[in-house]
């Protein structure tokens, strides 16, 4: 398959995910690739053990109008979403992104599931599931789990304006529970806070990453937090950013590099041909936890006139440093949506560079049922093994295994 643009990245293959070709998170474990669907409600098994011919092996289909495009795999357990299939249900993109996931369903009449549901994979091409941890309200979004007792999930329940910090226990994989929970001031709807954020504005988290006693959290419009969770039943504030205005929210993917006490925070673009201006990456300093400073931006991609080209262009995921496999505080992968994949090299923090990037053709077929949306790729996550093979997914293109060959 010929890249529109490529350097330093070498396309290795290609799979249609059984015919599902829509993906968001992957995770690649002992040979297979787990990837969770935006539209196609489920959870595809690839066997990737010859990286160059991936087989899929099974599909675990989620109930009716719900999916688990978020997921995260560590030793023999998988941890999946359960939440509205918002696309597929028809739901609003400008009411999504402008406001209370909750809202936005209100009028829909379809029931859906909302929960953490856990599979045993020690059969790895076979799931298992051996847990379901229902919760109210709109339900989970993203998970950061890589053992030990806790996840960390950013989770809507009926009682908040939107999704919060839920400190999950997985000490027994059969009985999750909630043990700890954490929220911006006005959140809690149901102990009589206000919210008090502009209106068009989302004020929800997103996703956290945990090292040591600290989560780092991007809260969409909301900004980015630093935690301390060292009691992970009271987790507790330890400092604050909030850039929206002037710069456009939509605060998305951190990444803490603790051996360097920098972090890498990126803002999603959610609206097409960068209508809405652009949307950055940045980098911390942490040495002070309590004060962080941003002191560089990573660049924009300028080989090709991406805002022009259709879709969203800019940040989507960040590569997430995950024990057993690629872990760099120098080089940073990040899915750039209609610009694919790119690697930055961060050796100099105050002067990053782009070293690497791979653009995959356009999708032949559309899996996205919103309407009037451009035949252009989205590259939506990517993760990289520990010899720097890059498993990239896409939201109609299916997945491109890919080869970084350094900078």
């Amino acid at each position: 398959m010929n890249a529109v643009a490529s350097r330093n990245i070498k396309f290795v293959s290609h799979s249609d995910q059984g015919g599902r070709s829509d993906g968001v998170q992957v995770m690649v474990h002992r040979g297979y690739a787990y990837i969770g669907h935006g539209f196609s409600n489920g959870i595809t098994v690839l066997d990737v053990r010859d990286p160059a011919h991936p087989k899929p092996v099974n599909f675990l289909p989620c109930p009716p109008n719900t999916r688990a495009l978020h997921l995260q795999v560590h030793d023999d357990l998988m941890l999946a979403v359960n939440c509205p299939s918002m696309w597929t249900m028809q739901v609003s993109e400008r009411a999504y992104f402008g406001g209370s996931a909750a809202d936005t369903l209100k009028e829909q009449k379809a029931q859906y599931t909302s929960g953490l549901r856990v599979y045993d994979i020690s059969r790895p091409e076979a799931p298992r599931e051996i847990s379901f941890m229902p919760t109210d309200g709109v339900g989970p979004h993203r998970i950061w789990y890589v053992g030990g007792r806790y996840a960390y999930v950013s989770i809507h329940f009926s009682d908040f304006s939107d999704h919060i910090l839920a400190v999950v226990d997985m000490s027994d994989p059969t009985k999750p529970h909630v043990a700890g929970k954490w929220w911006l001031p006005g959140m809690w709807t149901g102990g009589g806070e206000t919210p008090t954020w502009p209106k068009g504005k989302r004020f929800a988290l997103h996703h956290a990453l945990v090292a040591g006693d600290l989560a780092y959290a991007a809260w969409r419009d909301g900004g980015f937090t630093i935690l301390n969770i060292a009691d992970p039943a009271h987790p507790k504030l330890v400092s604050y950013r909030q850039y929206d205005p002037p710069f456009g929210g939509g605060t998305h993917s951190p990444l803490p590099l603790p051996d360097r006490n920098l972090a890498v925070v990126a803002d999603e673009p959610n609206a097409a041909n960068c209508k809405l201006g652009l949307r950055y990456g940045w980098i911390f300093d942490v040495r002070v936890p309590e004060n962080p400073v941003s002191i560089a931006t990573l660049p924009v991609p300028a080989e090709a006139d991406y805002c022009a080209k259709g879709g969203n262009f800019g940040i989507h995921n960040l590569w997430e440093n995950r024990p057993g496999a690629f872990q760099s505080s120098r080089y940073i992968f990040a899915t750039y949506y209609n610009a694919g994949v790119r690697v930055f090299d961060i050796e100099n923090a105050f002067q990053p560079r782009e070293v690497a990037y791979y653009v995959p053709p356009d999708p032949a077929r559309m899996f996205d049922p919103r309407p009037d949306r451009p035949q252009v790729v989205q590259s939506a996550d990517c993760f990289v093994d520990r010899n720097g093979l890059m498993y990239l997914t896409d939201s109609n293109a299916g997945l491109n295994i890919l080869q970084f060959e350094g900078a």
